[in-house]
């Protein structure tokens, strides 16, 4: 009797232990050194970048909005068929690995700030942004403005 208990016991802990080991973890997202810098050459736009970090499944970034802006979009610096350097909106969600992270930075994925209110978006300014994660929901980021 003694081994059908103990038997009975060890089948239930492989069996909980099999269950919860197979339950995918959520995505576990921090955003870091968020800053935003007005653009210099389009007058109406503002860049943000930041340091997205994932600790857990795969996530992806779907929309973000902000008040300093008319509209938010994630765009990649490309290098065009003549030689120069251009950007292209994203026409997917960003893809946040699991276990990893993204950068948004200068010269590659990046947040553009579309019709930048001036008055929000300028330098000192700290600009609320929210991010729209297909797991994860809405994240809120505080963004510090530079000068380019």
């Amino acid at each position: 009797m003694k081994s059908r208990g103990l038997f009975i016991l060890v089948v239930l802990t492989v069996a909980a232990v099999f269950v919860t080991g197979c339950t995918a973890a959520k995505p576990q997202l921090s955003i870091e050194g968020a800053y935003g810098q007005p653009s210099m050459s389009m007058p109406t736009a503002g860049a943000m970048f930041m340091m997205i970090k994932n600790s857990g499944s795969a996530d992806k970034l779907l929309s973000g909005s902000s008040e300093a802006c008319g509209s938010v979009e994630v765009h990649e610096t490309v290098m065009k068929s003549d030689g120069t350097m251009g950007m292209n909106l994203l026409d997917k969600p960003l893809d946040i690995p699991a276990n990893g992270q993204v950068e948004l930075k200068p010269g590659g994925i990046h947040i553009m700030c579309i019709m930048k209110k001036d008055d929000v978006f300028k330098p000192g300014a700290k600009v609320d942004l929210d991010l729209v994660f297909e797991k994860s929901g809405e994240q809120h980021v505080t963004v510090e403005i530079k000068m380019e």
